[in-house]
C-alpha cells in the first residue's frame, strides 16, 4: 500500500541544554518518532543501541531516559528539516524542504562538531548550510534501511565521531 505525500512540519523541539558540545542532526522525524513524540522511536533504529554503547550506558528505555542519555553526554539532538513533503517516512520522498534555522541553538550552546546521522541529513545539510567554523562529519545512517552497516560497524564510526 503506497502512502500519499504529506505536508509535514516538524513536530519535535531540539534537544540541548547550555553544555552541550556535539549536535547530532538527522533528516526528519519517521512516522514511529512522530507517534512516540521522540527522536528515533523505532525500535528497528539503532541510534539508542549506538549511544548506549559508545557510552557504556544502559540502553533508554524512554523518552526521559533518551532526553537523560543526551544531556549526560553533552548532546544536542534535532534535525536538518523544518517542514516538507514526505510519504511516511521514506528519506527519498522528501521534497519541498524549509531547513530548519540551527543559528539559535549555535548561539545558546558550546556546539563544538556537528554530526549528520545519514546520506539525506548530509546532503540537505550542505543545500542549506554553509560557513560553519566548526567540524561538520556525516556519519552512515543508523536507520535500519542501512543494511550494509551492522551495529559493530555503526558503533565504531559514530564512537571514533563522539569521542574526537
Amino acid at each position: 500500500m503506497q502512502t500519499e505525500a504529506q505536508t509535514l512540519v516538524h513536530p519535535l523541539k531540539p534537544v540541548w541544554s547550555r553544555d552541550s558540545q556535539i549536535l547530532i542532526l538527522g533528516s526528519f522525524p519517521s512516522v514511529l518518532s512522530r507517534k512516540s513524540a521522540f527522536y528515533y522511536g523505532n525500535p528497528q533504529n539503532r541510534f539508542w543501541k549506538v549511544l548506549a554503547e559508545v557510552f557504556h550506558a544502559p540502553l533508554p528505555e524512554n523518552n526521559e531516559g533518551k532526553r537523560a542519555l543526551l544531556i549526560a553526554n553533552g548532546i544536542a539532538l534535532w534535525d536538518v528539516i523544518a517542514s516538507c513533503r514526505i510519504c511516511g517516512s521514506a528519506d527519498s520522498s522528501i521534497a519541498d524542504v524549509v531547513p530548519n534555522d540551527l543559528s539559535g541553538l549555535l548561539s545558546q550552546a558550546p556546539i563544538q562538531r556537528i554530526l549528520l546521522n545519514g546520506k539525506t541529513a548530509e546532503r540537505l545539510f550542505y543545500r542549506y548550510n554553509s560557513g560553519f567554523s566548526i567540524p561538520v562529519i556525516a556519519l552512515p545512517s543508523t536507520s535500519p534501511a542501512n543494511a550494509a552497516w551492522n551495529l559493530e560497524r555503526l558503533c565504531k564510526a559514530w564512537g571514533a565521531a563522539l569521542k574526537v
